[in-house]
Formats: structure tokens, C-alpha cells, sequence
């Protein structure tokens, strides 16, 4: 009898996970990748910035795992809605739990629930077609933004923030979202950085694109570009060295202006029903190598804010999970007896798309040592569970029906290989006509 594995979630890391069962395993596997949207691919559908084409073409790869033979697709399956814990254990001889971090972690500051202040998350979801966020979720009718945080994520939002909606025309960014990126007001983005340009979390490649903005200004404080030390690793070097850069420079007049500022921390949102602007306080490094304020202060007149200062995962229902690391607690993908964990869910935000296939393989090898020789599960499919539930999955082939719609939609507007369709009801109408 074949080992029967349910993955939970089908970003990167389920996938992975998949195909190191079926490469690891020395018997018979079935893997069955379950995902609560009717797509899969996770953050390299709905997280990767849409200009970042060569990034999204990760995708391809996580195709060909899918297309598999011992590999299933079940898509609008919830754990927690549809399943238990105990109905996948039933079902499944081991489970492997790769959902991921989904949420944005919080500043914690006065003002941050005002309407205007929002994850970037939402943001990205939102220019990415995320079904989770309205189309008319951002209006983006104030002149002046506030992006909290150096790291790739924020650069994203900076990006597609500061550019042209011709500019990102031939992406696959839903159309409803292109026409209000054609109607943005926004004339000034601000970058903000708690610590100094050594600490900042962007690589090479990211920070290099925003010099390449045609529709903004890219500014730089001198003060704020000095650093403190010289051994750094080459790619902080390369940072610093085109920070330093931009500081030297005077801005041409494009419509845009974007200030990359260093050395500030947000310590209030102000505004009485919305964002009405940031408080800042300018930082230094103690004795011991942490932020603090020095109690000198500015004011942005933003209107919006967006806070990019890393995602945390979300516990899922009746799974372990320690709010102390926002991890699900293992060891080597270990949780319990026949239950794993692989990618930011097992190991925190960090690393790169393709760290997951490493964590995955690790978590696999750890998963099939447990089960040599073990009694197999024996119970009824899930199919069975999910029918008598009235729960009707999503198949790859009807994914492949709304990636069809997709190319269609693009054909129709002129614009690229394809065009994301926007919300649930859409996606099901494309596969389920």
C-alpha cells in the first residue's frame, strides 16, 4: 500500500514538500497538496511584485511537481472549515502543515488602526489579485505615503507605487487594480529604516531597480547615509556603496519622489477619523548595539501608511504553535506523531523562495524515517469526507481552466501573457462555467 500524505498549503514549501516525497521515498507515496485557494503557488502568485517576472517564473517549476503523477491538487479545501486535524490523520498516514506567514507584524505605536494605516500585506495582496482583498480595497488619493520598513517587501510597494500604470501594464496585475494605479495621486513615498543603510534588509538586485525608476526621484540624506564600520559582507558593501550614491545626487524633477531615509523610527500615526501624518524620532545605537530614540522628532503629512517590518504565520486549528517564535514548535519537521511542519510555518520569515526546498527536504527525511515499516492509516479517503461534507475541490485541470481565462482576459486588453482574474466567484465562473 502506498504511503498517503496530505500537504497542507501549496506555496513553495508544500510544494517542495511534495516532490521530495516523491524523490525520497523508497515505496509507493501519493501526496495530496491541499489549498484553500482555488490557486496554487502561494507568495510566488500572490507575493511576488508582478514586474518581478523572472521571480514568478518559479512558478513553472512548481508546475511541473503538481503535474506529477503521485502528486494531487485539491484546491478550496479550509483546514479548520472543510477538515480537522483528526479527519486528515484519518485519511492521511502523515500530514505536513506548510501554510506559511500570511500576516504583517504590528508596530505596536498610538494611531496604527486608524483608516489609512494597513499592512503592507494588503497592499501587495491587493496589486497581486489576491481574492482575500477588494479590488477597491486602496483608492490611493493622497499625495504623500509612508512605507515602514527596508526590506524587499517595502521596496516592492515603493516600486510599484512610484510607477507609471504603463509601466506595469504588461504584468498580470488585475485590470480593476491597474486603473486605480492609473489614477494615484500619490506624489511623495517615504521610505523609513529604524536603523542605518548596513542594517537594511534589501538585497543588491532590489535596491539597484529602485535607481531605475523613470516616473521618481530617488533621494538620500547624506547624514543618514553614513555608516558605522567597515567589515561589512560584500553585499551590504554594494548597499551602502549606491546609498552613498544617491546621497551625492540632486533630484531632476520626475513626477515622483521617493526619500530612502535611515536613523528614524515611527512613534505615532496622527489623525482624528484617518491618517493625517507620522511622527518620527530620529535613532542611534547604544553601548549594546540597540535602537534608541534621542529624542529629536519630525512629522510626515502622509495620508497613508504601510508597514512592511516582517510577516508572522497565524496558528492553525488544532495545531501546536508557540506564540513566543509565531512557529509551529518541531524538531527537524517533527510535531507529534505523524504530523510535520516545513518553510516560514517550521522555521520563521527568513530565507529566500528557494530556502524552502532545503527545509522541505529536511522535514521529508524526517517524515519517512518515522513511517519505515509503520501500520498504514487504513481509513476512508478524504474524498469520501469531503463528499459528504459537500465539499467539492478544486482540480489542477480546473486551475488550469482559470490560467486559461487568465491568457484570455490579456489577449482581450492588449496586455501580456496574462491578466489575474479578480475574487473567488470570478475564478470559479472561469473552471466551473
Amino acid at each position: 500500500m502506498a504511503l498517503r500524505v496530505a500537504v497542507i498549503g501549496s506555496g513553495p514549501a508544500g510544494i517542495y514538500t511534495a516532490e521530495a516525497l516523491v524523490k525520497q521515498s523508497a515505496e509507493p507515496v501519493e501526496v495530496d497538496v491541499l489549498e484553500r485557494l482555488p490557486t496554487p503557488y502561494g507568495l510566488v502568485r500572490y507575493g511576488v511584485a508582478p514586474d518581478h517576472t523572472s521571480i514568478k517564473s518559479i512558478a513553472n517549476y512548481l508546475r511541473r511537481v503538481l503535474e506529477l503523477p503521485q502528486v494531487r491538487f485539491l484546491g478550496g479545501v479550509t483546514l479548520g472549515a472543510h477538515l480537522s486535524v483528526e479527519d486528515l490523520l484519518g485519511a492521511y498516514d502523515a500530514v505536513v502543515y506548510c501554510t506559511g506567514a500570511m500576516v504583517d507584524r504590528r508596530l505596536g505605536i498610538p494611531g496604527e488602526d486608524l483608516p489609512g494605516s494597513v499592512a503592507a500585506t494588503d497592499f501587495v495582496n491587493w496589486y497581486c489579485g489576491h481574492p482575500d482583498v477588494d479590488p477597491d480595497r486602496f483608492t490611493l488619493d493622497t499625495s504623500e505615503v509612508a512605507v515602514i520598513g527596508v526590506g524587499n517587501v517595502a521596496v516592492d510597494v515603493v516600486r510599484v507605487l512610484a510607477k507609471t500604470s504603463e509601466e506595469l501594464r504588461a504584468t498580470d496585475v488585475p485590470h480593476e487594480v491597474l486603473e486605480r494605479l492609473e489614477a494615484s495621486q500619490v506624489k511623495a513615498i517615504h521610505m523609513i529604516g529604524r536603523r542605518g543603510p548596513e542594517h537594511a534588509k534589501f538585497t543588491l538586485k532590489e535596491l539597484r531597480e529602485l535607481g531605475e525608476l523613470a516616473n521618481a526621484d530617488v533621494c538620500v540624506r547624506p547624514e543618514e547615509a553614513v555608516v558605522l564600520g567597515a567589515d561589512f559582507p560584500r553585499q551590504v558593501q554594494g548597499n551602502i556603496k549606491i546609498l552613498q550614491e544617491w546621497a551625492g545626487r540632486e533630484p531632476v524633477g520626475r513626477p515622483r519622489r521617493l526619500d530612502v531615509r535611515f536613523w528614524m523610527r515611527p512613534v505615532e500615526i496622527l489623525g482624528a477619523e484617518r491618517v493625517e501624518g507620522i511622527k518620527l524620532e530620529r535613532t542611534r545605537l547604544s553601548e549594546e548595539g540597540r535602537v534608541v530614540g534621542t529624542g529629536v522628532y519630525e512629522t510626515l503629512p502622509v495620508g497613508m501608511v504601510l508597514r512592511s517590518v516582517g510577516y508572522q504565520s497565524v496558528p492553525l486549528p488544532g495545531v501546536p504553535f508557540s506564540e513566543a517564535t509565531m512557529t509551529v514548535p518541531n524538531e527537524a519537521g517533527r510535531v507529534r506523531e505523524r504530523e510535520y511542519v516545513a518553510g516560514w510555518l517550521k522555521r520563521g520569515p527568513t530565507g529566500v523562495i528557494g530556502t524552502n526546498k532545503s527545509d522541505a527536504a529536511e522535514t521529508v527525511r524526517t517524515l519517512l524515517a518515522d513511517s519505515a515499516g509503520g501500520v498504514r492509516a487504513g481509513g476512508p479517503g478524504i474524498d469520501a469526507v469531503l463528499a459528504e461534507r459537500g465539499v467539492r475541490p478544486v482540480t489542477y485541470e480546473e486551475w488550469q481552466a482559470i490560467e486559461a481565462a487568465e491568457a484570455a482576459l490579456a489577449l482581450s486588453l492588449n496586455r501580456g501573457e496574462r491578466v489575474k482574474l479578480v475574487g473567488l466567484e470570478a475564478m470559479l465562473r472561469a473552471c466551473r462555467p
